[in-house]
């Protein structure tokens, strides 16, 4: 039963079964975590190197990832939120608790592991250089991704926390070769998810005001091209490829979620394309795989009127998952994808109807007649 269990899961997108695959995905999995006890958690001395290093940072982070660190720093080292909420007028100390009391229940190792998370990716996107981890591999070729496998899932985090993990031309090209290489490698799943406190805020608006020499319509054509290698690289990609959305999501970092044979979300996480409102138009196979997972009517209201979807709607119109609270995302969500690594690897690299209509659909839409 595993082994067709995650057969199924990884149907290169079987997006017309969907709808199906998704419950029966759910039980199987509970039955793993159920008796599991994996937990991700750092130790007390990555948590310390961690809090050395974060005074080399040269930047301003912001204030919402300053309040996030001042957060998890509390949570490592006191545990939940105890203390009595300040005076309304009080507003700083009153940001702090209330930053600090969102993280509700979240054990101590969780979070010593989102604060080391966190404080890594705000120095390696500042060029600095990032412990490594005890166990696991990690690449250190990237300069807008963090690269890592372990227990048998590469995880391809966007690592941009700063900007709200906005996509840059770099960024997408290196996403490209992430996949290329996730494809390759020895690990059974890939996951995708985000750095800070947004899952990706969608394009860097800086890719539409740098014009080449050869002008706007260089500039278009180049931008297309690269677009078509992108969505490209998850049609093609041969395994299981997982979201986990661990914050808001914007624009092609949602409609690219169609491509994806598990999207896990925490109840923070937003879901927006905001396309018409930017006189652009839904990119990523969305035109086609959003009536397929949701429906005309949904699909139309998100991709053409620009309708925000909170995690639970997008899990009711089937583009999430599962939704978890955001004080056990990360230990329950990985407890959940280590089960699925430790399934028998059995996954179909056949070329399916549905990857053709796709392949059929990203040329339309990358094409200009």
């Amino acid at each position: 039963m595993a082994g067709v269990a995650l057969k199924t899961f990884a149907a290169r997108r079987l997006l017309h079964l969907s709808r199906f695959v998704r419950p029966s995905l759910v039980s199987t999995v509970k039955l793993h975590t159920a008796s599991s006890p994996l937990r991700m958690g750092a130790t007390v001395e990555q948590f310390e190197e961690a809090k050395s290093r974060m005074s080399s940072l040269k930047q301003d982070p912001g204030n919402d990832v300053k309040l996030k660190i001042y957060a998890l720093f509390k949570q490592s080292t006191l545990g939940p939120c105890t203390t009595p909420r300040p005076g309304m007028l009080d507003f700083i100390n009153k940001a702090k608790w209330d930053a600090w009391k969102a993280l509700g229940e979240t054990p101590q190792e969780d979070a010593r592991q989102q604060y080391c998370d966190l404080i890594g990716s705000l120095v390696s996107a500042e060029g600095g250089s990032v412990a490594a981890k005890p166990s696991g591999s990690a690449s250190a070729q990237y300069e807008t991704l963090l690269v890592t496998t372990e227990d048998k899932i590469t995880t391809i985090k966007l690592n941009r926390p700063a900007k709200k993990n906005a996509i840059t031309t770099v960024m997408y090209d290196e996403i490209v070769t992430a996949l290329e290489q996730a494809g390759k490698d020895n690990s059974v799943l890939t996951v995708f998810t985000g750095a800070g406190d947004f899952y990706c805020s969608g394009n860097d608006l800086t890719n539409f005001t740098k014009i080449p020499d050869g002008g706007v319509e260089l500039m278009a054509k180049q931008a297309g091209e690269l677009l078509r290698k992108y969505v490209k690289a998850y049609i093609d990609f041969p395994k299981p490829l997982v979201a986990v959305v661990n914050g808001p999501a914007v624009g092609i970092s949602v409609t690219a979620l169609g491509l994806f044979d598990l999207v896990y979300a925490t109840e923070r996480a937003t879901f927006h394309t905001p396309f018409s409102q930017l006189g652009q138009s839904a990119e990523g196979c969305s035109s086609y795989t959003f009536p397929k997972i949701m429906g005309n009517a949904k699909a139309s209201e998100m991709l053409l009127f620009n309708k925000k979807l909170t995690a639970a709607q997008a899990c009711d119109f089937g583009l999430v998952t599962e939704v978890f609270p955001d004080s056990s995302f990360n230990s329950e969500v990985w407890t959940r994808l280590k089960s699925y690594a430790a399934l028998p690897p059995n996954v179909s690299t056949a070329h399916t109807y549905t990857t053709t209509r796709l392949k059929m659909c990203r040329h339309k839409s990358c094409h200009k007649d």
